[in-house]
């Protein structure tokens, strides 16, 4: 006892002030996308052309951050003329169609169902579903549970069954054979609930889109609440999800 007393005044407090404050991301983070609306035209088909999940929108000069996978190669080719990837985190949305973005995104907390708020604002409990992913997301929600971020401290937990859950949090392409389960643990979970939808392959198929074997979206089979995009999205991109949409 007295050993663990002692480190842990060695170590001293190591939780993070988020939301009071925005800790800094790792430099070569890449965030919410910037547009240049005055980019040449030409450019811009050159990085929809080289964009390997066709997320680049020519004529509108936007990017779809559900199917992005923010690998950074439209900036590279455009050397920041056109995209401009920032540090900043706070990237989730409410609807799927504000995922399409020049850079500007809406309120997320303006948008989140204030009847959410009132229910789980105190205690939020979630099954996470990992329908066919590649355990990248499911490593980043794993590690809010970390002291630096200590996603307990909000009254938000991961539980073990859909039964005591109030949403789910899936993950993954869900593919052919994951289905049938996902939807049988959205059936177990009891009403009111809530569906999250984390990372690109959750949200359009990601690096999967238009394979016959998963499915082109969570939302085209369940009532998706909340959008989280990113490959994976970063910690601070769920958590920020999470409180602002439901507290």
């Amino acid at each position: 006892m007295l050993t663990i007393i002692k480190n842990r005044l060695e170590q001293g407090y190591r939780t993070c002030n988020y939301p009071k404050e925005k800790p800094a991301v790792f430099p070569r983070y890449r965030g919410r996308p910037l547009i240049q609306k005055t980019a040449d035209p030409d450019m811009v088909k050159t990085c929809a052309d080289a964009c390997p999940q066709n997320a680049i929108d020519v004529e509108k000069k936007k990017i779809d951050m559900g199917r992005c996978i923010f690998c950074g190669t439209c900036e590279r080719i455009s050397k920041g003329e056109f995209v401009q990837f920032t540090g900043d985190f706070e990237i989730s949305t409410a609807t799927k169609a504000d995922l399409v973005t020049d850079g500007n995104l809406p309120s997320l907390a303006q948008h989140a169902k204030q009847h959410f708020k009132k229910l789980f604002g105190r205690s939020l409990q979630l099954r996470q579903v990992s329908a066919a992913g590649c355990n990248a997301c499911e490593a980043d929600l794993n590690v809010l549970a970390t002291p630096f971020f200590d996603l307990a401290r909000f009254g938000i937990n991961f539980v073990a069954s859909p039964r005591h859950a109030d949403a789910i949090v899936v993950t993954g392409p869900v593919s052919r054979n994951m289905k049938t389960a996902l939807l049988q643990t959205y059936e177990a979970v009891p009403e009111p609930k809530a569906v999250i939808a984390v990372g690109s392959c959750t949200l359009t198929g990601g690096p999967f889109y238009e394979s016959p074997e998963i499915t082109p979206g969570l939302d085209t089979i369940l009532p998706v609440d909340l959008f989280i995009p990113g490959c994976p999205p970063h910690p601070l991109t769920n958590l920020h999800g999470l409180l602002t949409f439901f507290k």
